[in-house]
């Protein structure tokens, strides 16, 4: 593969960049992008609210449009061509919306459209702003990364900012629950640029994200017998009892010095509470911040599933992995000093942080594309009815991501 801006180019760029954190030299703020930034703040509330009132849950076509289409037509204001690239197997579309400069770095902009909340959803919690945070599905997670992208990408227009060669926004349709279709684009995009910054939500401690671990789902299905549960109960082999007794073993393979987690989450069995059940499944959440850790729980959860409390039963254990894990490396290490410098133009201090949650960030990592996460709106209790975004963050954050493709598409 060659780039336009080679990644030795963009190595020594973020060195460079490194040494100008540590000596101070990012110290006065660009007057021009915080001005429009802070000024910018109400109307990128409005787009969040506009976004945040749209049911978009994972595989929800009709709302998923709703938000792509809005998407959309702001990007088409700011001069992008638009792709959709069809999802499956539900009907939405993932968007890859481009802006061509004149420059030599090929910037990646990565968020998504989809959320964790089912239909119905914003009208019960429609947005709404309490304190100085703002509710509603979605709210953080992540309509306020888009809102972040979109804006940005005005205050660059603005400044009639053209010093880099691509900038590709690609808005994901299905991040929450994964597609194999999304998935293989993101990593043939991702390998096409020289850098990718992640729009997830910014962290509580108004950070970004330079770890993540990554996802897997582990099943246990356990055959048994059926049988009357009160004339003749002991003729069955309770595949509930067994799959119970699996659940409690088996969520024991976690390792907590290794940041690996399991947490059983669904479970399935019987349909008449007076049949012994002879079916059961159960399904695990696992997180693991090194790849080796996968294979170590596949192999652990064969091995510790033939203790079984019921004998006649049939268990049996699969694993089937998510995303990859996203490490800490050294590139990440010194985008995440330019943005911490970035930062401190304003007078913001930026932490460090890594996650249990998986993320597109870590598909663009893992095809070597440099990757730095995070840089959506701060936000917090992500995944629940009380999900909130800080108001107060709006502006800054379109500052650093501003300025952030500023000193990336800088020529060296």
């Amino acid at each position: 593969m060659t780039f336009s801006f080679p990644r030795s180019l963009l190595a020594a760029s973020l060195g460079l960049s490194l040494t100008l954190a540590a000596t101070g030299a990012f110290a006065e703020p660009h007057r021009q992008v915080l001005a429009d930034a802070e000024q910018y703040q109400p109307e990128a509330l409005k787009l969040l609210e506009r976004l945040v009132n749209i049911d978009s849950g994972s595989g929800y076509e009709p709302g998923l449009k709703q938000v792509s289409d809005i998407a959309i037509d702001e990007l088409k204001k700011l001069g992008a061509t638009i792709e959709l690239v069809p999802n499956t197997p539900d009907k939405s579309n993932h968007v890859l919306a481009t802006l061509n400069g004149t420059g030599k770095a090929k910037i990646l902009l990565m968020a998504h459209m989809d959320t964790v909340f089912k239909e119905g959803s914003a009208a019960e919690r429609p947005f709404h702003i309490k304190d100085g945070r703002a509710y509603g599905p979605g709210v953080m997670d992540d309509k306020g990364g888009i809102v972040a992208g979109i804006y940005a990408l005005k205050v660059l227009k603005n400044l009639d900012f053209k010093d880099y060669a691509q900038i590709t926004f690609l808005l994901d349709a299905s991040e929450e629950t994964g597609s194999d279709v999304a998935t293989d684009l993101i990593k043939k995009t991702a390998k096409q640029h020289d850098v990718t910054l992640n729009l997830e939500p910014g962290r509580p401690a108004d950070g970004l994200v330079v770890w993540r671990k990554g996802s897997a789902t582990a099943l246990v299905e356990v055959k048994g017998k059926a049988a009357h549960a009160g004339v003749a109960p002991e003729l069955g082999r309770n595949a509930a009892m067994e799959a119970a007794h699996q659940i409690l073993q088996l969520g024991k393979l976690g390792d907590e010095q290794k940041k690996t987690t399991i947490n059983f989450t669904v479970l399935k069995a019987g349909d008449r509470t007076n049949v012994i059940p002879d079916q059961a499944t159960a399904k695990a959440d696992v997180r693991a911040a090194v790849p080796e850790e996968f294979d170590r729980i596949e192999k652990d959860l064969a091995r510790v599933s033939q203790d079984k409390l019921i004998a006649d039963t049939e268990v049996k254990t699969s694993l089937q992995r998510g995303l990859p894990p996203m490490p800490q490396t050294a590139e990440s290490d010194r985008l995440m000093a330019m943005a911490q410098g970035i930062y401190g133009e304003i007078g913001r201090k930026l932490t460090e942080e890594g996650s249990g949650g998986a993320a597109d960030a870590s598909l663009s990592a893992g095809v070597g594309t440099p990757t730095l996460d995070g840089f959506g709106i701060v936000g917090g209790n992500i995944h629940t009815p009380e999900e909130y975004a800080e108001v107060a963050s709006v502006a800054p954050r379109i500052y650093l991501l501003s300025r952030m493709i500023m000193e990336l598409a800088k020529p060296r």
